[in-house]
């Protein structure tokens, strides 16, 4: 590759495909389950972090609801909460999953378990609150108390009458270690959920994972480095290069806005101008030339659920692993 696309390197980050496992036929299964012709180029365009605020909120149920993203996930512990929950029962067809949350990045904004303190002691900072970043909670957070918070979140999820359709996570720390990612899979197994599997997480993950799993082939995020006056084209350059498979598009919307503001202060990455500039792309009519130029299809979460139903109806017909390659 010429030195010239460095840049779109940083922003499709993985090439996702299992290891070890998949073929050119399996490729086709998938595809065409899901109801597409074997050489698709399916998109899940995803927004992050539903309820961790006001200004988030609006931006991504204004993306849902003009059909700029496919799904979105809800921070369970997070002050908004109630607010994504009531906008999930008034849309009962939003494509909406459970953001796993196991961290509190911002200084002022903080927030702890949903499961009683007593009972998850390892997943609390020195203040009382989730640790801030991915390093210092995976160090410290018990799989047992792990797994005890993200089903207590689960739960509230659904009592709050959010049909999840599947389970992601926070700033990845669920995929910080094994151990911790094995509680991901237990609890996406026994409640009959697909979740988020990608493949540059190591070879004991997947090992980790059985017949009905999917890994999508790439994950699309930008970082830090793209300049602000590039974003909405960083964007299209990562659609243009993908390939035929399933994909990941990975979106952290919000307003620039007061209210914002005072939760994200002056961070920069993921802070409030990045969300702004990522409402922007995403509902762009340059972005959705794009994906029509491109032939990109944008599927969903309950897509994928659906399909993994289906497999577990009769997984004698799918005795092998099913992956894109």
């Amino acid at each position: 590759m010429s030195s010239s696309l460095n840049p779109i390197r940083k922003i499709c980050v993985g090439i996702l495909a299992r290891m070890g496992f998949g073929s050119q036929v399996e490729t086709k299964i998938l595809a065409e389950r899901l109801g597409y012709p074997a050489d698709a180029k399916l998109v899940i365009l995803h927004a992050d972090d539903v309820g961790m605020a006001h200004s988030v909120n609006m931006a991504s149920f204004a993306a849902l609801d003009q059909k700029a993203i496919s799904s979105a996930s809800v921070m369970v512990p997070c002050p908004w909460f109630t607010e994504a929950a009531e906008y999930a029962k008034a849309h009962p067809d939003a494509d909406l999953g459970v953001h796993l949350t196991l961290t509190s990045e911002w200084k002022t904004c903080r927030w702890g378990p949903v499961a009683p303190e007593d009972e998850v002691p390892s997943l609390l900072d020195p203040e009382g609150y989730f640790y801030p970043d991915v390093h210092s909670a995976a160090t410290h957070i018990k799989p047992k108390e792990a797994e005890r918070e993200i089903r207590a979140q689960i739960e509230l999820a659904m009592k709050m009458g959010i049909r999840p359709t599947h389970l992601d996570m926070h700033m990845m720390t669920l995929a910080a270690t094994p151990q911790l990612y094995a509680t991901l899979v237990n609890v996406g197994h026994d409640l009959h959920l697909p979740f988020l599997a990608l493949r540059e997480n190591g070879l004991r993950r997947m090992m980790m994972l059985c017949d009905k799993d999917i890994v999508f082939d790439s994950w699309v995020w930008l970082d830090s480095n793209v300049p602000p006056n590039e974003w909405t084209q960083s964007y299209i350059k990562a659609l243009d290069l993908l390939k035929p498979g399933l994909h990941y598009l990975i979106v952290h919307l919000g307003h620039d806005d007061a209210e914002l503001e005072t939760v994200m202060m002056d961070q920069q990455s993921f802070g409030v101008a990045w969300r702004q500039r990522d409402f922007n792309a995403v509902t762009s009519p340059e972005f959705k030339h794009a994906l029509e130029r491109n032939h990109i299809i944008l599927v969903g979460w309950k897509d994928l659920a659906n399909l993994v139903a289906e497999f577990e109806r009769d997984l004698s017909k799918f005795p092998r692993r099913l992956a894109f390659k």
